[in-house]
């Protein structure tokens, strides 16, 4: 894809996310609106942001928007923004400032941009495909090789009685194991956040038992951006199809993901 071209996207995409900001930031504590599946839902500013975002994408780029709350363009489209337009949910209703905007750019499924957006704590992480990583338009140094145990690790949160393709007995082996050799592990409640700050090294490391591509398309874009590593938890590298991430930077993800198979298939544990 021609560099100027992306470029040009990259920075249309920023000026709609930070007018997409305001709504966000007055909206903060807002109610339940939609009841999703299990205890998950939306709030009535998802639902705002995200139609603001989509037509402005719709109209300022004229390349198609896959939201998590109305769906839209095929993944698999040539070209497709990926939107999360309120990532940590819960963080947001409940006041924690925990919670950011999402936008990826998928080329043919890769992802070739990606911005995410933390309005409470005003970090505006961008980057295109082959970096650098920018927060708030100042671009950082590539990620190091920092070792496992002087690092914050990222996991996400869970129920220890869930089943399903990664149950809540198998996450918390992965913990235990984890904690023995980092004492630093975080659950912050909010996955794009958490590749976030991998990318731009506050987090040595980070877990997702997720698979929803809105959760990890622009941080995807932005570790790699980063010189980080992202792959599944069995190691294979990440793709708009798996069905989990490990994000890390180099000194840290060999470790993790050795950490993460001593723990053994996850269907030994439902």
């Amino acid at each position: 894809m021609d560099p100027n071209r992306l470029a040009a996207l990259l920075g249309t995409a920023a000026e709609i996310l930070d007018e997409a900001s305001a709504p966000f930031i007055a909206g903060h504590r807002a109610d339940s609106a939609v009841r999703k599946q299990g205890n998950d839902f939306a709030t009535e500013v998802d639902l705002a942001i995200e139609r603001q975002v989509v037509r402005a994408l719709t109209e300022g780029t004229g390349i198609g928007v896959h939201g998590e709350e109305f769906g839209g363009e095929p993944i698999d489209s040539e070209l497709v923004w990926v939107l999360d337009p309120i990532d940590g949910t819960f963080n947001y209703a409940a006041g924690s400032p925990m919670a950011a905007i999402l936008l990826g750019l998928l080329a043919n499924g890769e992802p070739v941009a990606g911005l995410t957006w933390l309005p409470f704590m005003g970090q505006r992480y961008t980057a295109l495909v082959n970096g650098p990583l920018y927060n708030n338009g100042e671009a950082l140094p590539q990620l190091g090789s920092p070792t496992l145990a002087d690092s914050i690790v990222g996991i996400q949160t869970f129920n220890i009685d869930s089943r399903g393709r990664f149950p809540g007995r198998y996450r918390a082996q992965v913990l235990a194991n984890l904690s023995r050799e980092c004492s630093r592990v975080r659950m912050h409640g909010a996955t794009g956040v958490d590749l976030a700050y991998v990318a731009g090294g506050i987090l040595g490391a980070a877990i997702s038992f997720g698979h929803h591509i809105w959760d990890h398309a622009a941080g995807v874009a932005l570790v790699r951006a980063a010189g980080g590593i992202v792959t599944d938890l069995a190691g294979e590298p990440w793709t708009v199809e798996s069905k989990s991430a490990l994000a890390a930077a180099p000194g840290v993800h060999q470790r993790m993901l050795e950490i993460v198979k001593a723990a053994g298939s996850p269907e030994d544990y439902l």
